[in-house]
């Protein structure tokens, strides 16, 4: 049995799976006319539910002046709101609105449709059955599951 490389898988497992995700960014439709950033800023709010703007920096790797920025434009859009931290009041909390939630839940959906249209169009039954194994490999990578 040849060898197997784990360096060839791993890149070539980056590549596909790095153009795989240019892939889906490109199928939503940026009707908010929100930036990457923003659009990535406002999944992370609707992940942790509340969250410091100093936090949310890190995470996106911004200066706290840029998450400023972004934070006032997710606010103009009425997608998050902000409110004083019961602990101290020199914080604020972020936390995301209906409306945040909807435009979150709606890019997730339409993501997730060209990705089962291609599935079913482009793989076998045989293909199909190979991405659930997997997605249970790939799940213990990022301990997932």
């Amino acid at each position: 049995m040849k060898d197997i490389n784990v360096n060839e898988i791993a890149e070539n497992l980056r590549r596909v799976i790095s153009r795989l995700l240019k892939i889906l960014k490109n199928q939503t439709k940026n009707d908010e006319l929100l930036s990457l950033t923003e659009r990535s800023t406002l999944a992370s709010i609707y992940q942790y539910s509340e969250i410091l703007p100093s936090k949310l920096a890190v995470m996106e790797k911004v200066t706290a002046q840029s998450m400023s920025q972004i934070i006032n434009k997710l606010l103009e859009h009425g997608f998050i709101k902000k409110t004083p931290s019961k602990t101290d009041k020199r914080k604020v909390i972020i936390t995301i609105t209906a409306t945040g939630k909807k435009i979150v839940e709606k890019r997730r959906l339409e993501k997730q449709e060209w990705l089962a249209q291609s599935i079913l169009e482009k793989t076998t039954q045989k293909e199909k059955e190979l991405l659930v194994n997997a997605i249970k490999v790939l799940a213990k990578l990022d301990d997932l599951k």
